[in-house]
């Protein structure tokens, strides 16, 4: 089914208003913007699917928002989080309560990151045709074939749900699951904050000076490709910006010998206002520049402590059906193996019964590892102070 007006879109989502859950996915586009073109919405439950033409002139997809914001009704997504942003730009809060097959399935066994097919396959038994994976879906009319491929999409995630939530229940990993759903439901996991946007840029040798630097060049880029609907890098690359914040240019033709910044640029508006940029953040107190990251006097034989909690951490989640990179990544292994107090998840709720009290007592000399004939084995040392 696919609807493409309003009337039948608004008696659809009546139609769902008394289902437990919907499975919901999305089709969209980003190449060429910022924000995602949204060009098609599949949900249903039981009996019911369809797919929503988001393109169809004159569609107003209020109705679809509704249920979505509806708190009595479970929003089932796989890798939920594209999708959700989506959700919270057009009706300017998060779809809850949620639930993300991706997420539920690292505990299941089912691996790091697991693809929807995948999922299919373990649990369904069957190959998905994904020949319409990759297609442009702003094009008009839609094909047999692309709404068979995106409405499997959400027929199959129903019984992956379904079968996901026996398995927790089963294992009592159900509330371990809704851990990391809660967290999902924040905001600010999906709202990009221009001023923290300088994080995602690397330079070489940063000083303060030059990371307050980075900070306003990459704070306006983004707000002007969030202005403009533009990818950033269209607006100027990541490797401009950190030449720029390392070189401090204070006039245009100075600006114009950056690498990988066109001279039309430098000397049109846009280099006027990464001149600015630069002028905002040296004429800030220096107690207002960002950090430095912190360097952490390692320990003696530092590679060999994380070598040992990755060895662990494999040993414990092998054994526990979990993906490894859900409970820890190697940078916290590496500031577990650094830090007195570490400010890490592995140490906090339901990842802390099964490795990080253990890390702990490793990283103390009270916990080794050794072999038992057959594999590796963790044996505490009690007599150990």
């Amino acid at each position: 089914m696919l609807i493409t007006d309003t009337p039948t879109l608004a008696s659809f989502c009546d139609a769902l208003r008394d289902a437990p859950y919907i499975a919901v996915d999305t089709e969209f586009l980003r190449e060429k913007t910022y924000h995602a073109v949204l060009c098609l919405v599949q949900l249903g439950h039981g009996d019911r699917f369809a797919a929503v033409d988001a393109l169809a002139p004159g569609i107003d997809l209020a109705p679809l928002l509704a249920l979505m914001n509806d708190p009595t009704i479970v929003k089932v997504f796989h890798a939920a989080t594209q999708d959700v942003e989506i959700f919270l730009r057009l009706s300017g809060s998060v779809p809850a309560p949620l639930f993300d097959t991706q997420i539920a399935a690292t505990v299941c066994a089912f691996g790091e990151q697991p693809g929807y097919a995948t999922l299919v396959k373990g649990m369904l038994g069957f190959d998905l045709d994904k020949a319409s994976q990759v297609t442009d879906w702003t094009v008009r009319p839609l094909t047999e074939r692309q709404l068979d491929y995106a409405l499997g999409d959400v027929i199959h995630l129903c019984p992956i749900y379904e079968t996901l939530q026996q398995r927790l229940a089963e294992t009592g990993r159900d509330a371990w699951v809704q851990e990391e759903m809660d967290g999902l439901l924040d905001e600010g996991h999906y709202r990009k904050d221009p001023l923290e946007s300088w994080r995602r840029i690397k330079i070489r040798r940063p000083s303060r000076e030059s990371l307050a630097v980075l900070r306003e060049l990459a704070a306006w880029r983004e707000r002007t490709a969030m202005e403009r609907d533009l990818p950033k890098n269209w607006v100027v690359r990541d490797d401009a910006l950190g030449e720029i914040a390392q070189h401090l240019p204070r006039d245009r033709q100075q600006l114009a010998r950056t690498r990988g910044l066109r001279e039309p640029v430098a000397r049109g508006k846009d280099g006027q206002a990464m001149l600015a940029a630069v002028q905002r953040a040296l004429s800030q107190p220096e107690d207002e520049w960002p950090e430095l990251p912190e360097r952490r006097e390692r320990l003696s034989g530092h590679e060999a402590m994380v070598a040992l909690l990755q060895a662990l951490l494999k040993l414990r989640c092998e054994a526990e059906g979990v993906a490894m990179k859900l409970v820890a990544t190697r940078a916290e292994l590496d500031l577990l193996a650094t830090a007195e107090e570490p400010d890490v998840r592995a140490v906090q709720g339901w990842r802390r019964n099964i490795f990080g009290d253990d890390a702990l007592a490793l990283r103390h000399g009270k916990l080794a590892l050794t072999g038992d004939g057959k594999g590796v084995t963790a044996v505490m040392l009690a007599d150990r102070p």
